[in-house]
């Protein structure tokens, strides 16, 4: 038997945390595993017209090596389908919960519900449940600041570059991971190499356009940078969007390496220069501001 808790999660922030920590204390309580079932693509991206919007704060890979490294024993993922979304309450937790799973006790949010007739009351879906031989535990709603805490809440604030504000409420800082590809070496040029990103997964959320401080994760070593995402005004030849990482103090060839970049804080927005001078210029600003930032508030 398990105990098992099931939703999207995605990017496992302060909210989804206090309901995955109920669900691995009360596996360890009572002896049995931690079972996260979750779903892929997002439920949205299939029942919702100009799904092809909607972006991701954590693949399907970085929510499940997320997921164990806070204590849950497996995770489950489950194809959402049109067919899939129209199970019932009853048929889901029946079919899938108990007969596939062998779940015994559902570790639930304060809102959430499961199956077609999302529309009902929680307390209807969780009488189905105990119908079913399926103990319900409700997790209370967690407040950041006396407000509650969203997916889409954070998706908003990485759309206008709020990384900061976005780190509050994940509990951690947003990060993008992707390989090193080959530009046009034009920063090199002037004193400023950058590492291409080419990103694993393209349904991630990007950040909005600008320069961001940023911690810079190559293999098991840890720098500092800045990032630069955006179509560069200055020298660009087109409106292909761009994410540059400038890492402070590295000089390395890194071309076909992984490389993950942690939004910290932004610096400025994008910003077209009259020559490549004052384009120079305004980055070393931006390395010393950086370094300051470093010095004064931020370890890696």
């Amino acid at each position: 038997m398990s105990v098992a808790a099931t939703g999207f999660f995605d990017g496992l922030h302060l909210g989804h945390k206090q309901v995955i920590g109920e669900l691995c204390a009360l596996a360890s309580k009572l002896g049995e595993s931690s079972k996260v079932i979750t779903f892929w693509p997002h439920p949205r991206s299939v029942l919702q017209q100009e799904a092809y919007n909607l972006r991701l704060l954590t693949s399907l890979d970085e929510k499940r090596q997320m997921l164990l490294s806070m204590g849950v024993d497996s995770v489950e993922v489950l194809e959402f389908t049109k067919s899939f979304s129209m199970l019932s309450t009853e048929e889901f937790v029946r079919d899938y919960l108990v007969a596939k799973y062998g779940v015994k006790h559902l570790v639930i949010g304060y809102d959430h519900k499961i199956g077609h007739n999302v529309k009902e009351l929680q307390s209807q879906m969780i009488a189905t449940c105990n119908s079913c031989k399926v103990e319900v535990i409700r997790v209370e709603e967690f407040l950041l600041n006396g407000a509650p805490i969203s997916s889409t809440k954070i998706r908003k604030a990485l759309s206008v570059g709020d990384v900061e504000g976005a780190a509050e409420l994940l509990g951690y800082n947003y990060s993008l991971k992707g390989a090193v590809v080959s530009g046009n070496r034009l920063g090199r040029t002037i004193g400023f190499p950058t590492a291409n990103l080419h990103l694993y997964d393209p349904l991630k959320v990007i950040p909005a356009r600008g320069v961001y401080v940023v911690g810079v994760e190559l293999g098991i070593e840890r720098y500092k940078g800045i990032c630069n995402i955006g179509v560069r005004p200055t020298v660009g030849d087109s409106n292909a969007l761009s994410i540059e990482t400038h890492i402070l103090n590295f000089e390395e060839d890194i071309y076909g390496l992984d490389l993950k970049i942690d939004f910290i804080r932004r610096l400025r927005d994008e910003q077209r220069f009259e020559s490549l001078e004052q384009l120079k210029q305004q980055l070393q600003r931006d390395k010393e501001a950086a370094n300051d930032f470093f010095a004064n508030f931020a370890t890696l």
